[in-house]
């Protein structure tokens, strides 16, 4: 694709990098084929083709209006279309640039301004969120509908996280929602950990990843929480002894191995952000690596089979382009999987994406839980906090992260 940026931005390292991004786009429109917002909408604006040619015009100094950002508003950002490009279009980073660009000459209405300030000052402190969904609990009944269900009833409880014990040693992110939503999911990939002879420990006052404020328009946000997070691990990486960061969440996953780019050029934290990135493994990443020390484990799982579905979230499978491994070892734990038509599309969390695009987003959870749930499975698995709360609210049996079910299924030592 030709490009002729506008002088504001063409010697910029944004410009540079979105320039070379559109150049390998040869407009074959194959991203559209497993886009889903082109799928339920139609329209070419809001698959990544027309997207792309959005972003394009804004960099090349066409002026943008309120529709330009309501088309990139819609994109889930689920990154579909990097998996499906046969020229190797990286979507995600050029919807960034795009975004933020049509960010600064497009003013939201006062109340979305307000909605998107709100999330970026509660989701990323764990404190603040866990107070609010506390309260939340308490006065559920009081609650509108639509806000009621997405308040789970109960918290399920941690249990016991085991003393650093071993030699080898993982540093794991608590995470911004997880510790109240679901304090078990740390504390179940710290106790499978122990049991192979790795100590799961966390770092004191690791915060959000970044990823909450950064894909709300409020990039510099997100930045400063990156910096804030590495200043809490770089301590404990410094002294040695930490083998890897591990993440339970996939959203966050995706965005701490994209640190060393994201902050590249920055003098201070450039060669820590990097050094970050290249240690940071998903869970199931971890645990494919100790397959044969998990090997004794497997070999105590019940002998009755459950049939589960497993939902490989989009930070997981096009983010981070990690398949087939949680599935892998899910089976070899003697969990049925069950099949799942489209499982290459989003469910419709995508962060912060079923708040501001609540209809879009129910309609992908619908799909999507229709689909998990075809082949009759006793419960969902998934890999994500943000994609196992979405669906849960709208889900017929239990949806849980997977490394809570494989502990209960290998049994607890």
């Amino acid at each position: 694709m030709q490009t002729s940026l506008a002088d504001f931005i063409r010697d910029t390292p944004e410009g540079r990098e979105a320039d070379a991004i559109l150049r390998k786009c040869v407009h074959c429109g194959f991203c559209n084929a497993t886009c889903p917002t082109y799928q339920l909408l139609g329209d070419e604006l809001d698959g990544p083709r027309g997207r792309i040619y959005l972003i394009k015009q804004a960099l090349e100094g066409v002026p943008v209006t309120a529709s330009t950002q309501l088309h990139l508003d819609r994109c889930l950002t689920c990154r579909a279309c990097e998996t499906t490009c046969p020229s190797g279009v990286e979507y995600g980073r050029l919807a960034d640039i795009g975004r933020a660009l049509v960010g600064r000459q497009v003013n939201r209405p006062t109340g979305a301004g307000f909605m998107r300030g709100t999330l970026g000052a509660v989701l990323p402190r764990p404190w603040l969120f866990g107070l609010l969904l506390g309260l939340g609990r308490a006065f559920r009944p009081l609650l509108p509908a639509a806000l009621a269900k997405k308040v789970p009833a109960s918290v399920p409880s941690p249990g016991a996280w085991p003393e650093p014990r071993h030699a080898r040693r993982m540093l794991v992110l608590a995470g911004c929602v997880q510790p109240a939503l679901a304090p078990d999911t740390n504390a179940a990939a710290a106790r499978i950990l122990d049991r192979i002879g790795i100590s799961l420990v966390q770092g004191a006052g690791a915060g959000c990843c970044g990823a909450v404020r950064y894909h709300l328009d409020d990039q510099q946000g997100g930045i400063a929480d990156m910096r804030r997070l590495i200043d809490a691990w770089w301590p404990l990486i410094e002294r040695g002894g930490i083998e890897a960061i591990v993440m339970t969440a996939s959203g966050c996953g995706a965005m701490v191995k994209e640190y060393g780019h994201l902050l590249a050029g920055d003098p201070a934290y450039g060669d820590k952000a990097a050094k970050i990135s290249a240690i940071t493994r998903d869970l199931g990443e971890v645990l494919v690596a100790e397959r044969a020390a998990l090997a004794g484990l497997f070999g105590k799982a019940g002998a009755t089979s459950q049939k589960i579905a497993y939902h490989p979230p989009c930070t997981l499978q096009h983010g981070q382009k990690l398949r087939g491994g949680i599935e892998s070892l899910l089976t070899a734990a003697g969990f049925e999987l069950a099949p799942v038509p489209d499982a290459h599309l989003c469910c419709g969390s995508a962060g912060t994406y079923s708040i501001l695009q609540p209809e879009l987003s129910t309609q992908l959870q619908q799909n999507k839980l229709a689909a998990l749930q075809s082949g009759a499975p006793e419960a969902i698995l998934t890999a994500n906090i943000g994609c196992q709360t979405h669906l849960a609210v709208g889900s017929a049996v239990p949806v849980r992260h997977w490394i809570t079910a494989l502990e209960d299924r290998l049994g607890h030592s």
